[in-house]
């Protein structure tokens, strides 16, 4: 059986992750990278307090590495700081967990992630993926949902309004722009970890839905 290791645990996509993942027998021991401690308790789960601007290299060890890790430009209160949460801190730790064996990384990135874009946020995600590829993990999974549908722990006003909008001209929207579930997402992540895949892929928000 397996460990996994989990960033951003306590988010929309990634508390569905850990759920599935605490529920699948596959896996033994899961490790939640945490800042600080969060209101879970399950006889799988171990809860890694760690220093993201400083990691101890010996607590980032497993099989496989989901990421989740993300905020808003609000919560975090400028883009030195959106960047570091969305881009350094995964990075970073995807360094250490390569350095340490782990064999797969699969991460939760964004519909329209592109290095060159003229969007803070999708450009940030761009870089991350090119980063992650570059660290050239035996499997680098991108998965780039749509709008999430789920709920969050804090309201988002502009998402909020995007998924109204989604749900409303759904049948007007190609499905790669649909919104999808978070459970979705978390399932096609389990899945894609579990499949004998090989380098790097890149899964759209329509492809998500296949699993």
């Amino acid at each position: 059986m397996k460990t996994a290791l989990l960033l951003g645990a306590t988010g929309l996509v990634g508390s569905q992750i850990l759920r599935q993942l605490l529920a699948d027998a596959r896996y033994e021991t899961v490790l939640a990278l945490t800042r600080r401690p969060f209101d879970v308790e399950h006889p799988k789960l171990k809860q890694v307090i760690i220093n993201f601007d400083h990691p101890d290299p010996a607590q980032i060890r497993g099989d496989e590495l989901f990421c989740a890790l993300g905020t808003t430009l609000r919560k975090a209160g400028s883009k030195e700081a959106q960047y570091r949460i969305d881009c350094t801190y995964p990075y970073e730790i995807g360094k250490i967990a390569r350095e340490n064996g782990v064999g797969k990384y699969l991460l939760v990135s964004s519909l329209g992630a592109d290095a060159q874009s003229a969007n803070f946020y999708l450009r940030t995600k761009g870089e991350l993926e090119e980063k992650l590829a570059a660290l050239e993990f035996p499997v680098f999974v991108s998965a780039r949902p749509s709008i999430l549908l789920g709920k969050r722990p804090e309201f988002r006003l502009g998402e909020k309004i995007g998924i109204v909008l989604a749900q409303a001209f759904a049948f007007l929207i190609p499905k790669k722009y649909r919104g999808i579930a978070d459970q979705q997402v978390a399932r096609a992540l389990l899945a894609l970890a579990n499949q004998d895949l090989e380098g790097t892929h890149v899964i759209e928000s329509d492809q998500l839905r296949q699993y």
